[in-house]
């Protein structure tokens, strides 16, 4: 699927860097993980709370773009801010193109109340990028702190934290910020079936809605 090679020695779960070139990462063996940091655009951020706090973004959009296709702006609602928060989308999107050399990519903007998906969950996809522009950042956990037979249905029904799932009381829950781009290993990854990133929504309150997400997938012919 992919023209980047893959490293043959075991390397971290998760990586977090401050350069887009090392998005890279995300290809070595036994990374589930990359962060990219990035700093706040205010445009973007006062943008977005003004076209929610109206009423004007409703629930966001899905939509899917060939390779350098760019973002219709009928999308977004209109407003100071809007060409700053489509240019990021488009940027990310190339981005994104240039690393899975991928023909079209699914690309949706959410604007949600609650938690998406509030469980530790593996994803059943390739590789999957992610960028929080309002709200808390998505929450992953280091694969050694956790028992992957207790995520889905192997949790009977319980919550993670009485599931088993945690395998000692130190368990560390990692977090992106807003604005940091992060990409997710799934399971249909090549040779990746029994593994993934294993991650969850972050819990909100009053004050961080909406949350408003960006989530892209890469589609094949």
């Amino acid at each position: 699927m992919s023209l980047f090679p893959v490293t043959s020695t075991l390397q971290p779960y998760s990586r977090v860097t401050q350069h887009p070139a090392e998005l890279l990462r995300i290809f070595d063996t036994g990374t589930h993980v990359v962060r990219w940091q990035r700093r706040t655009n205010l445009a973007i951020t006062t943008y977005l709370r003004q076209v929610t706090t109206k009423g004007l973004l409703s629930s966001g959009f899905r939509t899917c773009l060939k390779a350098n296709q760019q973002l219709d702006p009928i999308h977004l609602p209109d407003g100071p801010g809007r060409s700053a928060l489509a240019d990021d989308i488009r940027q990310l999107s190339v981005l994104y193109h240039d690393l899975l050399g991928c023909p079209m990519i699914g690309l949706r903007l959410e604007v949600l109340h609650n938690a998406m998906c509030p469980r530790f969950h593996v994803d059943r996809t390739g590789i999957r990028m992610t960028c929080t522009y309002l709200g808390p950042g998505t929450e992953w956990i280091d694969d050694v702190q956790v028992d992957r037979t207790r995520l889905g249905s192997g949790a009977n029904g319980l919550p993670d934290t009485q599931s088993g799932l945690f395998t000692t009381d130190e368990t560390s829950i990692e977090a992106a910020s807003c604005f940091d781009v992060v990409l997710l290993k799934g399971t249909l990854w090549q040779g990746n079936t029994a593994q993934g990133a294993i991650h969850r929504s972050p819990a909100t309150t009053p004050s961080d809605n909406p949350r408003i997400l960006l989530v892209i997938d890469a589609l094949w012919d």
